[in-house]
């Protein structure tokens, strides 16, 4: 990925509009294309960092001239909510760690802007329960390839936590079996690499629709094939077959909002609310936060209590519990 074009032309807003000033862009090329693994922390970063320098830009503030209190009045006029000013602080933060760390600045501006606190006891994401997961599975007709690929789809959603785009970039090869037991091998974010045990209904289900679709159940023959494929109608044969092209995670996005809709389920559930349900019956069912923390993923487990909806329910009960 080339950052260096993106940063020289005027006319895009460019994300450092002083063009005489060879070696920010080159220290802020490194840093987006070298320093930030996760391509959407990468986007997310990008696009705050342009905004804030082409705000600059039309008060003729060069980069050496950003101070606290410039930031501090960039975010007041903006009037974003905390999550949103946060993200773009982290992100003008991390930028300017690096321009000092390439000695282009003496100081980091961002290092003591302070702009209001934001705690979050759960996360905002829908949670479907195991009575609608029921619900759903038993409105897929199975008689097709693409129901079977469906519902394979939704059972590593339910069974495994994982993120839509981990299981979107599963290939044959990560299905591995050593004679007692068949995993699953994610792609986690950053680069980390997770297995998870499949329980017998799951893996069933997977070797039904590794049947239908006919894909070779021996990884080794195709190690690199992706398992989740996209179908079409195959007008030879007058049904539903696979091709090559694996589904992409915004693919399986839409799948699991037709599927919800087919079943009359909440146009809010999403494959994350999948994760937000694992967290919280296994942790509803005693598991220690640290296994479930790593079943789904998290590095910190204070990300893993934001899944857990345990108290929303409590608080359901208390207050239908007040006589009326």
């Amino acid at each position: 990925m080339m950052i260096d074009h993106q940063l020289t032309s005027r006319n895009k807003h460019e994300i450092l509009p002083f063009e005489e000033i060879d070696s920010f862009r080159r220290a802020c090329d490194d840093f987006f294309a070298g320093r930030i693994a996760n391509s959407h922390t990468r986007k997310a970063y990008l696009r705050a960092a342009r905004q804030f320098f082409a705000w600059c830009d039309t008060r003729g503030v060069p980069p050496k001239g950003v101070t606290a209190g410039l930031i501090a009045r960039y975010f007041n006029e903006r009037g974003w909510a905390v999550p949103t000013e946060k993200q773009h602080l982290a992100a003008l933060r991390s930028l300017f760690d690096h321009l000092v760390a390439e000695r282009l600045l003496d100081i980091n501006p961002a290092a003591s802007v302070r702009r209001a606190r934001y705690s979050q006891d759960e996360g905002k994401t829908a949670e479907i329960t195991t009575a609608e997961v029921r619900r759903l599975l038993s409105t897929i007709d199975t008689s097709n390839v693409l129901g079977l690929r469906d519902r394979a789809i939704i059972g590593v959603l339910n069974f495994t936590g994982a993120r839509v785009g981990a299981i979107a970039a599963l290939r044959l090869g990560d299905i591995r079996d050593d004679g007692s037991i068949t995993t699953l091998h994610f792609r986690e974010k950053n680069g980390k690499r997770r297995a998870v045990p499949v329980r017998p209904d799951l893996e069933s289900w997977l070797r039904a629709y590794q049947h239908a679709a006919d894909i070779d159940c021996d990884p080794r023959m195709n190690r690199d094939a992706p398992l989740f494929r996209c179908v079409q109608w195959d007008k030879s044969s007058r049904r539903l077959i696979t091709n090559k092209s694996n589904m992409t995670p915004e693919y399986m996005r839409r799948m699991i909002k037709r599927r919800c809709k087919a079943a009359n389920l909440s146009e809010r559930i999403t494959p994350h609310s999948f994760r937000v349900k694992t967290v919280t019956t296994l942790l509803q069912a005693g598991q220690p936060l640290e296994d479930v923390q790593y079943l789904v993923g998290h590095a910190d487990p204070r990300t893993t209590r934001l899944y857990d909806r345990r108290k929303k329910r409590v608080t359901w009960d208390l207050v239908n519990s007040i006589p009326g």
